[in-house]
């Protein structure tokens, strides 16, 4: 990331860009969520006026794309030194990638046309538009590539990159994500513990249905002789580390809970360590990423305060 996007060095100004269907919408609502001002589709010609008062006092992400009626690469490029020049420090240029045969699948799925291609295939407009951007791709002070991302995990590399306006005060940012081994680690973690060796309520055919999230697997979960033990030493170390990391200037950790199937043992675990971190004070976001895959729902917000 550029000086411009580290910690400590005032509000940022970020612009976004990049191949329509790349998740510009879903990264710029992310970076709203956090405490940023959001302006989307915002013509090139505004930019400079928009900064035309000096010091920016909150931070701010512009969303700009080849849909704009003026938009130009060598506009846009000439645009950022200029709002440079307006608010006394250069704008992050955040490049949201994603190769063509994964937009082309996207636009299928939801039998769009590509703004660049009206009146032909969404082939054509997404070819057109990476060749277009290229230059833009080049001069980004942060690549983002989404392949492969789903909503939730670009909104956690939102937090990753932009993390410090996500706790007030300064306090860290902690996410706990449940996954499963089969599908691989969680992007970004931190840290990552594997929980496979509680006992695995998949082999109660009463509890199988149910996910780590229901009494029944809780309570299951946490009769297990290695669990108590297990649970006093991991929340010591997270009431050691936690702060340790805030005092250095972190502003975001990322815990990763791992089971085989992601469904039980590990949602259980994150369940009960978010009640836990929440009620010591700690900002906490909870995902299941492999409950969410299946059934699309989303994580939650369970806390916000200093340590």
């Amino acid at each position: 990331m550029s000086e411009a996007g580290r910690p400590g060095q005032g509000q940022h100004i970020v612009i976004m860009t990049g191949p329509a269907g790349a998740g510009r919408t879903t990264a710029i609502g992310a970076l709203e969520d956090i405490g940023f001002e959001a302006i989307d589709n915002l013509p090139i010609s505004f930019l400079r006026r928009l900064f035309a008062g000096g010091a920016v006092e909150r931070s701010m992400v512009i969303g700009i794309d080849p849909r704009n009626r003026d938009f130009s690469v060598d506009r846009m490029l000439s645009a950022l030194g200029e709002v440079e020049a307006a608010a006394g420090r250069p704008p992050v240029l955040v490049y949201l990638d994603c190769d063509a045969v994964t937009l082309l699948e996207r636009y299928s799925e939801t039998r769009r046309r590509h703004p660049l291609s009206p009146r032909e295939t969404a082939a054509v407009g997404i070819e057109r538009e990476l060749a277009l951007l290229a230059p833009l791709r080049e001069r980004a002070d942060v690549l983002i590539d989404t392949r492969g991302m789903t909503p939730h995990e670009l909104r956690a590399e939102m937090g990753r990159q932009f993390g410090e306006e996500m706790a007030a005060n300064g306090a860290l940012a902690v996410t706990l994500q449940s996954f499963s081994y089969r599908r691989g680690l969680p992007r970004g973690a931190d840290m990552v513990i594997d929980v496979r060796f509680l006992r695995n309520p998949h082999w109660d055919q009463r509890l199988r249905p149910l996910d780590g999230r229901d009494e029944a697997v809780r309570a299951f979960v946490e009769s297990d002789p290695s669990y108590a033990p297990f649970y006093m030493r991991i929340t010591d170390l997270l009431e050691f580390l936690l702060p340790a990391y805030q005092m250095e200037g972190k502003s975001y950790f990322g815990l990763g809970l791992g089971c085989t199937g992601g469904r039980h043992r590990s949602v259980a675990v994150a369940e009960a360590l978010a009640k836990t971190l929440a009620g010591s004070g700690w900002r906490v976001s909870i995902r299941h990423r492999d409950l969410e895959r299946a059934a699309g729902g989303a994580g939650s917000d369970l806390g916000v305060g200093a340590a």
